[in-house]
C-alpha cells in the first residue's frame, strides 16, 4: 500500500527531485539542475529493474532469505545486492532484509554518482545523500513531541553516506521494538539500514533508549545514532542535533 510521505517535500532544498516507483520500490531521488533529465529518470528505472530481477531471481533459489530474522549464509554466485544485503545484516545480526530498502539508495545513489554531481535517494526513510553542501535530515518519530523540532546536520565532509530509521510505532516495516524512532549513520546506507532495524529492536520502552544507542555502538561501521522513544531521546556519534528548521 503507497504511503503518502509528505516529508519528502524538504528532504533536499536547492536540487531537482523526481519520483520512481517499481512494484514494491519507491525513491524519491534528488539531483542537481544540470544532472537532471529524461535520460537520468531512465537510466533510474533501468537500474532497478536489474536490481530486482537479481534479487528476485535469487530469491527463487534461496527463499529463506526473504523471510528470515536471523543472519543468514547465502548462496554460491549469489548477485552483488544479494551480498551486500547479508553482510549489512550479519554485521547487525539481523536477517537479510532488514537491509534491503537501505541498499537499493545505495546502489541507485552510487550510481548517479557517476553522472551527477550531488545525489540524495529516499527509499522510505532510508536515505543515501552525497551533497557538496551541509544538509538536514529532518526527524519524523510519530507522536513523538521531536517530531518536526530537530534537525541531524551532515557535514558534506562525511559524504556520501547512509542515514536510515527504523520505527516500531509508524509505518508498515517490521520492528520487534517500539522505538519510535531508530536512526543510524554510517558509509554504508545498507550497514545503517540494518543496524537501525537492530538498534530498534532494543527499544521496548523509553527508558530502553540507552540500550538502542548501545546496540547500534557495537555494530562496526555505524557512526552515529539517535534513539526516540516518546520524551526520551538519546544519542551518540560526532553529529550534531539541532533545532529543526520551520518555514
Amino acid at each position: 500500500m503507497y504511503v503518502n510521505r509528505t516529508y519528502r517535500d524538504n528532504i533536499a532544498k536547492g536540487l531537482k527531485s523526481f519520483r520512481t516507483c517499481i512494484k514494491e520500490t519507491d525513491l524519491f531521488i534528488s539531483v542537481d539542475a544540470e544532472s537532471f533529465g529524461k535520460e537520468l529518470v531512465q537510466r533510474v528505472e533501468k537500474k532497478i529493474m536489474a536490481l530486482r530481477y537479481d534479487l528476485e531471481n535469487y530469491i527463487e533459489r534461496d527463499p529463506d532469505f526473504k523471510v528470515t530474522l536471523e543472519p543468514h549464509v547465502i548462496l554460491p554466485g549469489a548477485p552483488a545486492i544479494v551480498q551486500t544485503m547479508a553482510a549489512a545484516a550479519n554485521s547487525a545480526r539481523v536477517g537479510p532484509f532488514a537491509a534491503v530498502a537501505g541498499t537499493f539508495a545505495e546502489f541507485i545513489g552510487q550510481d548517479l554518482k557517476k553522472v551527477c554531481n550531488e545525489v540524495i535517494v529516499e527509499n522510505g526513510g532510508d536515505v543515501f545523500i552525497s551533497s557538496a553542501q551541509n544538509r538536514l535530515a529532518g526527524v519524523f518519530a510519530g507522536d513523538s513531541p521531536f517530531t518536526g523540532k530537530i534537525a541531524v546536520e551532515i557535514p558534506a565532509t562525511k559524504m556520501p553516506l547512509g542515514i536510515c530509521t527504523s520505527s516500531g510505532t509508524v509505518g508498515p516495516s517490521l520492528s520487534l521494538g517500539k522505538a519510535d524512532a531508530a536512526i543510524v549513520i554510517s558509509c554504508s546506507t545498507a550497514l545503517a539500514d540494518a543496524a537501525a532495524s537492530a538498534a530498534g529492536n532494543a527499544v521496548q520502552t523509553k527508558n530502553d533508549v540507552k540500550n538502542g544507542v548501545e546496540a547500534a555502538k557495537a555494530i562496526p561501521g555505524v557512526l552515529g545514532v539517535v534513539i526516540i522513544k516518546g520524551d526520551q531521546l538519546a544519542i551518540w556519534g560526532d553529529f550534531n542535533i539541532i533545532r529543526a528548521q520551520t518555514s
